[in-house]
């Protein structure tokens, strides 16, 4: 250093910089040489100095290097150009986010190379997008049915999926748009949406379902044994038609539909339940070893 000023080298190994790195954003123009020695070679100051390490933080942020020029012109604040940036790295957050998902439910689940390339298309929608599938995938399934109670409520759900899932709704959905996009997946929320209530309030046969099945799965009673003649005695009770009892809950009775509550339930920030479809077969089980139905 001589005078207080630097060599291209000089200053490089003051940043920690290569050489050529600097040299480039000499060239670019966002860090002018302050002088020349008589011998042509480029001199910079304390300033450049200062100068030089605000450039090196903001391409380390992304910046890019025409940005980084409207910055030092005062063009543009700091503030402003972070606040793109900051637009752009919550993109590319969620677009990582998506993969994530899509990379979980392949490695998971296993599927094939179609529907790898569907999961992978659908990750990448835009919240907009996401929305409108969900509404031709109701408006289709459920074409001509009347919706009413719980079911009005889970469809306003289905269309409102969050802008800004977080990585467990974000891996609902990647798993929900699989789901609803199969076309026997969907026929079978449509037998279920016609079937209409079954010969007890859904919510109480469930509770009894799992109260009184759950125990008896777990324990290995056999379905068509008398011990398990008698759990089906306190989940249908003696007034309900069995018959019409095991139709409904064939039709209901499905583990897709079950995951379908789920994973609705996970994009809505709602708590888990346990799962019934297992307990529900028991049930099935127990009523056909009966010769019913």
């Amino acid at each position: 250093m001589s005078d207080g000023l630097y060599t291209i080298g000089e200053l490089a190994r003051r940043a920690g910089l290569p050489v050529r790195t600097i040299r480039f954003w000499s060239d670019s123009g966002v860090l002018p040489p302050t002088g020349r020695s008589a011998g042509g070679y480029r001199l910079y100051d304390e300033a450049a100095l200062t100068r030089l390490g605000l450039v090196r933080m903001l391409r380390e942020l992304g910046i890019g290097l025409e940005a980084v020029q409207e910055i030092l012109a005062r063009q543009v604040t700091v503030a402003e150009v972070a606040r793109v940036h900051l637009r752009a790295v919550d993109a590319e957050i969620r677009a990582l986010r998506a993969r994530r998902a899509v990379l979980r439910l392949i490695s998971e689940r296993g599927t094939t190379e179609e529907e790898t390339v569907m999961l992978h298309r659908l990750a990448q929608l835009s919240a907009a997008e996401r929305r409108q599938i969900v509404t031709e995938f109701v408006s289709g399934t459920f074409a001509g049915i009347e919706l009413d109670g719980d079911a009005e409520v889970i469809a306003d759900w289905m269309r409102e999926l969050p802008d800004s899932p977080s990585p467990a709704q974000l891996d609902a959905w990647v798993e929900l748009a699989g789901l609803i996009a199969d076309e026997d997946f969907r026929r079978r929320l449509r037998r279920i949406a016609l079937a209409g209530p079954g010969p007890l309030p859904e919510y109480e046969l469930r509770a009894r379902v799992l109260a009184e099945a759950g125990p008896a799965l777990a324990g290995g009673v056999d379905p068509g044994s008398p011990a398990g003649k008698e759990v089906l005695d306190r989940v249908a009770g003696p007034a309900v038609d069995r018959a019409a009892l095991l139709e409904w809950m064939e039709t209901v009775a499905d583990a897709r539909v079950e995951r379908y509550w789920e994973l609705l339930a996970a994009l809505n920030g709602h708590g888990e339940s346990a799962p019934a479809v297992p307990a529900f077969q028991w049930v099935i089980a127990a009523l056909r070893t009966r010769g019913i139905g």
